[in-house]
C-alpha cells in the first residue's frame, strides 16, 4: 500500500495517528499543523508544500554539520549492506573505532565509552555507573544525585526527575524517586541571589553545591550532574569561577561529578566540548545529538579510567545494556560526522560565527527595547525578552509574546520558537555561513519591530 503525498493528507494523517514531542494535535489542527518536512540542505529545509525555511535551532541544537551530507547517508549505507547489527556479546568495527575516537578527543582521561541510542540513555548510564561506582568502594550509602534547578537532562522515567525544570508536567509521574537534590543556577541575567556579578553569582551558586552536601551528609551523595552551559534558561553561561569551584568541591568530599554536553558538545559553543573553557575536567561525559548530527540516533556515556576500571573482572561488570547500544550503522554515521566536524574546522568556526551572530544580536538590543539579554558562546544564544530591562520583569503570559513572536519568524521563513514569556534560542548548524546569519538577523529584526508594533496598539486599546 503505497502512502499519500499530499501535504493536506500527510498532514491529517499526523493529526490522527502520530503523538509528537509535547505537542497538542488539537492545537497543531488549528494552527495548520504540523509542517511536514521532505527535504534539507545545510541550514534550509523544504516543506511537503515546497516551501523552504530556515532552521534557526538546528533541529534539538542538533544538527551541526547541517541538512543533506550524502557522504553521511553513504556511510550508513556502506556499512548497512557489509552487517546491519552483530551477534549478542560482539562488537563491530565502527562501533570501536568510535569509542576509541572518543577517547581521544576528549579531555583528560576520559577514555572508555558505553554507546547509547540518544541523550536520556546516555544520562540514565550515567547515573548508574555513578551510584554502582560508590557501591564497588564500598560506599553503598552514596545514592543522592545533585542538579540544577532549571536544567533539563532527559524524558525518561529517572532523569526526567532532574533539573526542577518551572512548569514541569512531572506530577503526571509522582512519586518523584529518593535521592533528588536541586542546587541554583549561575545564570547572573537572573541570579538566585539577587546580583547580576557574573563572578558573584558563580561561587554564590557553587558554594550551595557545598552547603547541599553539608546539609544531606556528603557520605549519601553520588553524583552532581549538570550542563557545562544550561540550555532551558536561555544559554546561561556561568562566571568563569564556577566549573573551577564545583571540580574542586566534589573532589574535596568525593563525589563524581558528571557533565552532560549533549548539547554543548561536538563544537557548539567553539569547543570540541564547552568544558574546556574553563580547563576542567568531569569523571563522566555524557554526549549525544551532535555526535551524529542526528542523521540517526546515537549518544554516549564517556567515563574516567580511573571511574571504568573499577568495573574490570567478573564480579564487578556493569549489568546494563540496551539493544540498539553500540549499533554498526550509528557508529558508521557517528564516525563520518565527526570526521566531517574535524575536516572542516566546524568547531573554530561556531566560535567565529557565534561571535558574529552574538554581535549581530546585540545590535538589535540596542534597536529593540524589549530584548533585555543577550548571551551565550559560539552558536549557542539566547535572547530573553522583558517588559522592562531596568526591572527586567517578564512578559504577562496573557501578552501572549512568545506565540507572537514565533508567528512573526514563522512569517519570514524562520523555523524559531519563542518559549515561556519569550525566551528565544538559536542554535543553528555549524556550517551556518555570514549571509545567513545576515539573512537571520534580518528577519528577526522585522519580527520584532512586528511585535511591538502588536504590543503598541494592544497596550493603546487598553
Amino acid at each position: 500500500m503505497s502512502l499519500p503525498n499530499e501535504p493536506d493528507l500527510l498532514r491529517q494523517m499526523a493529526l490522527d495517528h502520530l503523538w509528537m514531542h509535547s505537542a497538542d494535535w488539537v492545537q497543531m489542527a488549528r494552527d495548520g499543523q504540523p509542517l511536514v518536512i521532505v527535504e534539507g540542505h545545510g541550514v534550509r529545509v523544504k516543506d511537503a508544500e515546497g516551501n523552504w525555511w530556515i532552521d534557526v535551532n538546528g533541529g534539538y541544537a542538533s544538527v551541526h554539520v547541517g541538512y543533506g551530507r550524502e557522504e553521511i547517508a553513504d556511510a550508513a549505507y556502506r556499512q548497512m549492506r557489509q552487517i546491519h547489527y552483530f551477534p549478542a556479546r560482539t562488537t563491530t568495527p565502527p562501533t570501536v573505532r568510535l569509542a576509541a575516537k572518543l577517547a581521544e578527543i576528549t579531555p583528560g582521561s576520559l577514555s572508555r565509552a558505553f554507546l547509547v541510542s540518544g541523550g536520556s540513555e546516555a544520562n540514565e548510564t550515567a547515573l548508574k555507573i555513578a551510584r554502582a561506582y560508590h557501591r564497588r568502594r564500598g560506599e553503598p550509602g552514596r545514592y543522592r544525585i545533585i542538579s540544577r534547578q532549571g536544567s533539563y537532562h532527559g524524558g525518561t522515567g529517572g532523569v526526567v526527575w532532574l533539573g526542577a525544570l518551572p512548569n514541569s508536567t512531572r506530577a503526571d509521574l509522582e512519586p518523584e524517586p529518593p535521592g533528588m537534590a536541586y542546587a541554583p543556577q549561575p545564570n547572573s541575567y537572573r541570579c538566585p541571589f539577587g546580583t547580576d556579578n557574573p563572578r558573584d553569582c558563580a561561587v554564590r551558586c557553587a558554594e550551595e553545591i557545598e552547603s547541599l552536601f553539608q546539609f544531606y551528609g556528603p557520605e549519601t551523595v553520588a553524583a552532581v550532574i549538570a550542563e557545562p552551559i544550561a540550555y532551558p534558561p536561555g544559554a546561561a553561561v556561568p562566571g568563569d569561577e564556577y566549573w573551577p569551584a564545583v571540580r574542586e568541591i566534589c573532589d574535596k568530599h568525593g563525589v563524581l561529578l558528571v557533565v552532560d554536553e549533549i548539547i554543548t558538545g561536538f563544537g557548539r559553543t567553539g569547543k570540541m566540548f564547552a568544558l574546556e573553557h574553563w580547563g576542567v575536567v568531569p569523571d563522566i561525559m555524557t554526549v549525544a545529538k551532535g555526535i551524529s548530527s542526528c542523521y540517526l540516533p546515537l549518544g554516549a556515556v564517556i567515563a574516567r579510567k580511573e571511574i571504568a576500571d573499577l568495573f574490570a573482572g567478573e564480579d564487578n561488570l556493569l549489568r546494563h545494556v540496551f539493544t540498539f547500544a553500540g549499533h554498526p550503522v550509528a557508529a558508521a554515521v557517528g564516525l563520518k560526522n565527526i570526521e566531517i566536524i574535524e575536516r572542516e574546522g566546524l568547531v573554530r568556526r561556531a566560535a567565529e560565527s557565534g561571535g558574529l551572530f552574538k554581535t549581530r544580536l546585540q545590535e538589535l538590543q540596542a534597536k529593540h527595547s524589549m530584548i533585555g539579554d543577550v548571551r551565550g558562546l559560539g552558536l549557542m544564544l539566547a535572547m530573553e525578552m522583558v517588559v522592562d530591562r531596568d526591572t527586567r520583569a517578564p512578559f504577562a503570559p496573557e501578552a501572549k509574546v512568545a506565540e507572537k513572536l514565533t508567528s512573526a519568524f514563522n512569517k519570514r521563513g524562520l523555523l524559531l520558537r519563542a518559549e515561556g514569556h519569550a525566551l528565544v534560542h538559536l542554535t543553528p548548524p555549524l556550517c551556518v555561513t555570514n549571509d545567513e546569519i545576515d539573512e537571520i538577523v534580518t528577519a528577526i529584526d522585522e519580527s520584532l519591530t512586528d511585535v511591538e508594533q502588536q504590543l503598541a496598539t494592544s497596550s493603546s486599546r487598553g
